[in-house]
C-alpha cells in the first residue's frame, strides 16, 4: 500500500468520528508526517481533543493528555526523580511527555516557566531533569490546544514558543448540516465515546516519515517559499517576519501534502495550501495594528495574491 493510499485510510477512519473539518485533520496529519508539532487555536467545544485522539489512534501512537492549568510545574511535564526507601536511590519517574502523542489541553492556562519545559522536548525530543538528559520516544509530537478568546488567568505563548508549533491551525463552527450529523452520530453509537481503530501497524508512521525525505522539491519551488518569508518581513503591519525556519516549515509540510495526494514531487498548490497555517502564527503584528484588527491570516492570504510563483513548465 502506497503512503497516500494509507494516509486516505487514516483520513476516513478519523472521518468517521470526526464530522467535517476535513481541511483541518488534513494538515493536521501533514503536520505529523513532516515530524512536526501542531497548535490547535479555538473556542472550546469543537473538538480539538476529540481530533487528537482520534489522529494517535489511527496511526497507533501511544496517547496522553496533559491539562494545562496555572498550578502546573515543569516536572508535572518532564517528570522528576523520587526517592525509592526500597532501594535508597533516587529514581526518575517519566512524566506524560514520554509518549508518542502528547495531547497539551489549553497550554495558555499554564505560566511560562512550565510551557517553556515543552521546548527543549518539543525542539530536541529529549528532556533534562536535574542536569540528566533522557530521549522521548520516536515518533513524538505534541498537539496543543488554545484559546484565543480568553485572557484573564491565561498566558500568552511567546513567540520561540509558537516557532516550534509547525502549524497552527482553526476549525471553526461547523455548518447545520454537519453539526446536525454530530448529534445523530452521537444518538446512535448510545455512548459519549468514540473510537478509531488503528490503520497504520506499530513504527509504520516512523518509516513513512523516513519516506517523506524522498519527495522532490524544485529550487523554483524553494525560492518561492523564501520569497514567502521575505515578503512576511517587509509587509508595513508586520514588526518581525517569518524566519527562515518558517521558510523550512513551509517546504516540509508542502511536501507532506504533495505525499499524501500520491505525488513525489512539490507543487505551488501544495504551498499556497499550507501557507497560512504555517507562516500566520510566526508573524508579530506592530502594536497599531491591533485596533485596525488586522491579523497573521490576512497578512499572509494578501501575500499569495502578491508573491508570484514560479513559472508554469
Amino acid at each position: 500500500m502506497t503512503v497516500a493510499l494509507e494516509a486516505k485510510a487514516v483520513l476516513d477512519e478519523i472521518g468517521k468520528v470526526v464530522v467535517g473539518r476535513t481541511r483541518t485533520v488534513r494538515l493536521a496529519l501533514a503536520a505529523v508526517l513532516a515530524g512536526g508539532h501542531v497548535l490547535l487555536e479555538d473556542v472550546p467545544g469543537l473538538g480539538k481533543t476529540l481530533i487528537a485522539r482520534s489522529l494517535a489512534q489511527a496511526l497507533s501512537l501511544e496517547f496522553r493528555r496533559l491539562q494545562c492549568t496555572p498550578d502546573l510545574l515543569p516536572a508535572d511535564v518532564t517528570g522528576s526523580f523520587l526517592y525509592d526507601p526500597g532501594s535508597r536511590e533516587f529514581e526518575f519517574h517519566q512524566g506524560p511527555v514520554f509518549t508518542g502523542l502528547l495531547l497539551a489541553d489549553e497550554i495558555n492556562r499554564t505560566p511560562p516557566k512550565t510551557q517553556s519545559a515543552l521546548l527543549e522536548a518539543m525542539q530536541e525530543r529529549q528532556v533534562t531533569v536535574e542536569g540528566r538528559t533522557f530521549g522521548l520516544p520516536r515518533p513524538f509530537h505534541v498537539l496543543a490546544t488554545s484559546n484565543p478568546v480568553e485572557y484573564e488567568g491565561t498566558y500568552p505563548l511567546p513567540e520561540a514558543q509558537l516557532d516550534r508549533f509547525l502549524v497552527r491551525l482553526d476549525i471553526g463552527y461547523p455548518p447545520a448540516a454537519e453539526e446536525v450529523e454530530v448529534l445523530r452520530r452521537r444518538i446512535a453509537r448510545q455512548r459519549e465515546e468514540t473510537e478509531v481503530p488503528p490503520v497504520l501497524a506499530q513504527g509504520r508512521l516512523a518509516e513513512l516519515q523516513a519516506e517523506l525525505e524522498q519527495t522532490t522539491v524544485d529550487d523554483d519551488l524553494l525560492r518561492y517559499c523564501v520569497d514567502l518569508a521575505v515578503a512576511t518581513r517587509k509587509h508595513p503591519s508586520v514588526e518581525v517576519g517569518a524566519s527562515p525556519r518558517g521558510a523550512q516549515a513551509l517546504v516540509l509540510v508542502a511536501r507532506a501534502l504533495a505525499t499524501l495526494d500520491g505525488r513525489s514531487y512539490v507543487t505551488p498548490e501544495d504551498v499556497k495550501e499550507c501557507a497560512v497555517a504555517v507562516l500566520a502564527h510566526r508573524l508579530v503584528m506592530k502594536p497599531e495594528t491591533w485596533t485596525s484588527g488586522v491579523s497573521g491570516v490576512q497578512v499572509v492570504t494578501e501575500l499569495l495574491g502578491k508573491v508570484p510563483g514560479p513559472p508554469s513548465s
